[in-house]
């Protein structure tokens, strides 16, 4: 088995493994399905991890029980350069039931000059939060996320 340029270190009991700044980390993908109630607050998608900084790969959302209706946008959340940034903007009339979304497809929008998929600031979070008017008819949201850690 060749050498591996990996770091490691332990979060919550958990073994969070990342690669070198500047480097490709492993990749890693979560599903959550939140309440349309828990989205519209903003829910906390990934924790902030002392040392880590995420960076997107992909995403997508589903939605569950309903097509969304009332808000203009469902937003996957970051910080870049210390400012909060939209890594990808999920319009209501493209979120209908059971329909998969991704990320920069029509009905979907990702930052300019792929910044979307730069990476993250260290220890923030990833959330998911809504522009304009609470979400209505959908049940609940599946967000799937694709990203990479990286370890400083």
């Amino acid at each position: 088995m060749p050498n591996t340029r990996t770091k490691s270190k332990w979060f919550g009991g958990n073994l969070l493994v990342g690669g070198p700044a500047g480097e490709q980390a492993p990749l890693y993908q979560i599903r959550k399905r939140f309440t349309i109630a828990q989205v519209n607050a903003g829910v906390e998608l990934l924790p902030a991890v002392p040392g880590i900084a995420y960076r997107m790969v992909n995403a997508s959302m589903i939605a569950i029980g309903g097509a969304v209706t009332t808000v203009t946008t469902v937003d996957i959340l970051a910080t870049q350069a210390a400012g909060s940034v939209k890594l990808s903007a999920f319009a209501q009339a493209s979120l209908t039931q059971s329909a998969e979304l991704r990320a920069g497809d029509t009905g979907s929008t990702i930052l300019a000059d792929g910044a979307s998929y730069a990476v993250n600031d260290v220890n923030t979070a990833i959330t998911v939060g809504i522009t304009g008017s609470a979400i209505t008819v959908a049940t609940n949201i599946d967000v799937i996320l694709e990203y990479g850690m990286e370890v400083s």
